[in-house]
């Protein structure tokens, strides 16, 4: 390779790396923002959640097809234009009467723009990622590295809005996290003249018939399976932190744990640093244990893990980031461990032996992130009703399903191996 193709390699990758801690900084605001709303609506609490990850059912595919149609540099500048929007109209629902249903309508119209932006931005990082390590190890290692940049981004984010909201209340209002949303659109609008500006070193595209590919994928029962696997796990890594959130927040007058957003959000940013932690461990270990392995011990241990929290007593208390909580928050954080490998480990089970298809699997699997949305929105019911912890009992069944595709769903059909 000449040294202007490895530097054009090194400025991708760059690139790429950047664009995948921009998704998790735009996908991980819905869910505390969600403790704002929550206080004006009791229904509201992950509907912002719910809109951003709804996106993905509608632009997992055809974002696929613009890359082809366009190619990866142009649809990324899509995708930064489109999340510039959704901010700037979030940030416009920022300045009206939060008292307003008319205001709130807003709000979501924004959070569901940027979930076609993460949608976008994730269909084009993960395919250049991996051809710009050429495949095989080196391919994952750079998804992985990537993965631990978007994890970090994770736990911050909900550190900076908890720092900006403080205690929540009925007063409390998207005015708070005017700051952040206008950070937000400088990314956007930053990051936009960057790539616009940077020669990317592109993955030749061809264009396919769309139906034919999704008809072929789907011949395979493991992949079949592994979708409905990654529309529970998405839904498993968003609704653990997310309803830990809510449980947190919820003001101690009302019963609630603490009250206080700077300190909920410290605590669940918690959850995505051990994400990172777990994604570069699993980079380091992933050549020696099996995908398969890696998922029977994570979601076997957090299910473990789990109904620790759900049946420990609340009254037996820890100090965690200066604050009182129940033990069982601590449970609860620590899952962030095991829900930090599966994304990378169920793709590389269900697509095992697809070939020409791996393409239109990797669209059906984007369109299945909407479980990140659906599900949590299922806790936060359940929530309602049976109260925050026992909402957790969502996840286990999740997770049970986890399992079951890790010790048998996972193996590649007779149909698929011929």
């Amino acid at each position: 390779m000449t040294t202007e193709k490895k530097n054009g390699a090194l400025v991708s990758i760059i690139a790429m790396m950047f664009l995948f801690a921009m998704i998790s900084f735009v996908t991980n605001m819905a869910a505390p923002f969600g403790t704002i709303w929550d206080d004006h609506y009791d229904w509201a609490g992950m509907m912002g959640n719910m809109m951003n990850f709804a996106a993905y059912l509608f632009m997992g595919i055809p974002a696929g097809i613009l890359i082809t149609k366009i190619g990866y540099k142009k649809t990324a500048l899509v995708a930064l234009a489109l999340g510039f929007i959704g901010m700037a109209i979030q940030y416009l629902s920022s300045t009206m009467s939060a008292s307003e249903i008319s205001t709130y309508v807003i709000y979501l119209i924004g959070a569901f723009i940027c979930g076609f932006c993460v949608c976008i931005l994730n269909t084009v990082v993960n395919p250049m990622l991996n051809q710009l390590g050429g495949g095989g190890n080196r391919g994952n290692q750079l998804i992985q590295t990537g993965g631990t940049l978007n994890s970090l981004a994770a736990t911050l984010t909900p550190m900076m809005v908890g720092m900006l909201v403080g205690e929540t209340t009925e007063k409390t209002t998207m005015e708070s996290v005017q700051p952040l949303l206008f950070i937000a659109m400088a990314i956007f609008a930053i990051s936009f003249c960057i790539i616009y500006f940077t020669k990317l070193q592109e993955p030749k595209t061809e264009a396919q018939n769309v139906m034919e590919g999704v008809k072929g994928a789907l011949s395979f029962r493991h992949l079949v399976l592994g979708i409905i696997a990654i529309f529970f796990y998405v839904g498993i890594e968003v609704g653990i932190p997310g309803q830990l959130l809510f449980y947190l927040t919820e003001p101690v007058a009302e019963g609630g744990v603490l009250g206080s957003a700077p300190i909920a959000g410290a605590i669940a940013g918690i959850y995505w640093l051990l994400m990172l932690v777990g994604r570069f461990s699993s980079s380091l270990i992933s050549g020696k244990i099996s995908p398969r392995t890696q998922l029977v011990f994570t979601s076997g241990l957090a299910i473990i893990l789990l109904l620790v929290a759900i049946f420990l007593p609340e009254d037996i208390k820890m100090t965690l980031k200066g604050a009182e909580v129940p033990v069982k928050v601590l449970f609860i954080i620590l899952c962030g461990i095991c829900t930090s490998v599966m994304w990378g480990v169920v793709f590389n089970l269900a697509t095992e032996g697809l070939g020409k298809f791996t393409a239109a699997a990797s669209g059906l699997f984007m369109t299945m992130v909407v479980g990140g949305g659906v599900m949590p929105l299922i806790q936060n019911f359940m929530s309602d009703k049976v109260g925050h912890i026992q909402s957790y009992w969502l996840v286990v069944a999740m997770l049970a399903y986890m399992l079951f595709y890790a010790l048998i769903g996972s193996k590649p059909s007779k149909k698929a191996e011929a």
